[in-house]
């Protein structure tokens, strides 16, 4: 696949270069012998089977050392298309000078054959001289012009390869605004340059020259204006166009939440640095939202959230909540007679099934300890009847942990009241974190909830405050003191599971 890659840049680039200057030497044969007035010679007839004899040699001699030169330097360049390790920065930079060079020696070719044409024909007249010098520049101009888009067109496969990674950090960055003036070039200045040099030749030579010849002069020359200059200009326009419509796109589906995508590099131009600024960007973008779901994972979304926009401040503050703690019945055991990896995916279903019904409830697991878990309503966000939310919890946890994961049994303990939230530790590190007496006796009630046929109790005082249908559902039991404590606690559990 790669080697079918590489084959087709080489005939893309060989036949571009190749065919663009062949259609250069065919204008200027057509412009110097049909289109463009050219002065009076003698033997004009010898005099351009001469020039003919020397364009064969010029482009024999000149096309074979611009194949060998385009060998020598796009044959490097091609290969990077090859798997061979990661591309370095003098890989990078070398495919993005290539069309560069190309169009300099092409240019520089060029330049040689009209010095040459000059020196040929101005012997005979110098206004004679100076027109072929002038057709042969501007159309070797015109024909570099479009060497460089073709080669930059060409070159694409390479530079995506080899930009993947970004731009060098030691470049030579071209600007859009100097291809759209290679368009220019190619498309409108040799032709308006041509109509100028049509008028030269006329008022020149006026007595030589008649109207319907100057006419037809300009007609030519007008329908290439037009023809080959929105050519040229539509092959510019998407030289930039498509490479933001290729942002736009993955702009788009980064707006969608997606940060997997990237934009391909093989603009040399400002553009390209675009794309790999883009890049870096969203690969930015794509560590922080790892990193943001993975503190979310941690401390919870609200805390998250409420991190990143409102910045980390150490203390806390006095919040109502309504707390629900559950802990697995015989967990030692649990782990005596098991292998290692099956505890864990056994806990693993558990925790599935406690997090699923507290976060349905628009509860938030504060923390888990070992072989059990602390869930809280009321902080970090306010809870509408948040007494309510946490007792239905409790009873559809109760049922859903003894259908789908029988091989274990966890007490579950609830209560409510006033209780310190906030960040507890240092700035290096610290933990969001529920204090406070509600969390204690929801601790204590579990231990109270592995003698009950349910295995669920909650303090009166939370059945007391939920709505009246949620308190239909408990039925009170005798009042117990819990340890760490002096006075009996009101209790109650469920009547039936939902």
């Amino acid at each position: 696949m790669r080697r079918s890659a590489e084959w087709q840049v080489r005939l893309a680039l060989g036949f571009g270069l190749g065919g663009s200057n062949a259609i250069g030497v065919g204008v200027v044969y057509v412009l110097t012998t049909l289109v463009v007035p050219m002065p009076d010679i003698a033997d004009e007839m010898r005099v351009r089977i001469e020039n003919l004899v020397l364009a064969a040699i010029y482009v024999l001699v000149a096309g074979g050392v611009g194949i060998l030169h385009a060998w020598r330097r796009l044959h490097p360049v091609v290969l990077m298309l090859r798997p061979s390790g990661e591309p370095t920065e003098d890989d990078q930079r070398r495919v993005l000078s290539a069309p560069r060079r190309i169009f300099l020696f092409q240019a520089l070719l060029w330049a040689l054959g009209s010095l040459a044409f000059f020196a040929f024909n101005v012997r005979h007249s110098w206004l004679f001289g100076l027109s072929i010098l002038l057709i042969v520049g501007l159309a070797g101009w015109t024909t570099s012009s479009l060497t460089y888009l073709l080669a930059e067109r060409s070159l694409r496969p390479v530079a995506r390869r080899v930009l993947k990674q970004g731009f060098p950090e030691r470049r030579y960055v071209r600007s859009v605004a100097s291809r759209s003036m290679f368009a220019w070039a190619l498309g409108t200045s040799f032709t308006v340059l041509g109509i100028v040099l049509v008028g030269i030749v006329s008022l020149v030579d006026h007595e030589n020259v008649d109207t319907q010849q100057l006419a037809l002069t300009t007609i030519v020359l007008g329908g290439i204006t037009i023809a080959v200059g929105g050519l040229s200009s539509y092959v510019a326009a998407q030289a930039s166009s498509a490479p933001i419509r290729n942002l736009r796109k993955a702009y788009a589906q980064v707006e969608k939440g997606r940060f997997d995508v990237e934009v391909p590099i093989y603009d040399g131009t400002e553009i390209g640095m675009l794309q790999a600024g883009f890049n870096e960007m969203l690969h930015g973008l794509k560590e922080r939202e790892e990193l943001r779901d993975l503190f979310g994972r941690h401390v919870g979304a609200d805390v998250a959230r409420s991190a990143l926009e409102q910045g980390v401040q150490l203390g806390g503050e006095a919040r109502d909540v309504a707390v629900l703690f559950v802990d697995i019945i015989g967990s030692t055991t649990l782990a005596e007679n098991r292998p290692p990896e099956e505890v864990v995916a056994l806990l693993n279903r558990f925790f599935d099934v406690v997090i699923e019904v507290v976060h349905e409830h628009e509860g938030w697991i504060n923390k888990f300890e070992g072989d059990a878990a602390l869930a809280v309503w009321g902080a970090p966000v306010v809870v509408d009847d948040m007494q309510t939310s946490a007792l239905r919890a409790a009873r559809l946890m109760g049922r859903r942990l003894d259908q789908e994961v029988p091989e274990i049994k966890a007490g579950i303990g609830v209560s409510c009241g006033s209780a310190v939230a906030g960040n507890v530790g240092t700035a290096e590190r610290y933990e969001y974190t529920v204090i406070g007496d509600p969390v204690n006796e929801a601790a204590r009630l579990t231990g109270l909830a592995k003698k009950v046929p349910n295995r669920v109790v909650a303090s009166l005082a939370v059945v007391a405050a939920a709505d009246d249908q949620e308190a239909a559902c408990w039925e009170e039991l005798e009042p117990v003191t819990v340890r760490g404590r002096t006075k009996p606690t009101r209790i109650a559990t469920p009547t039936s599971q939902p």
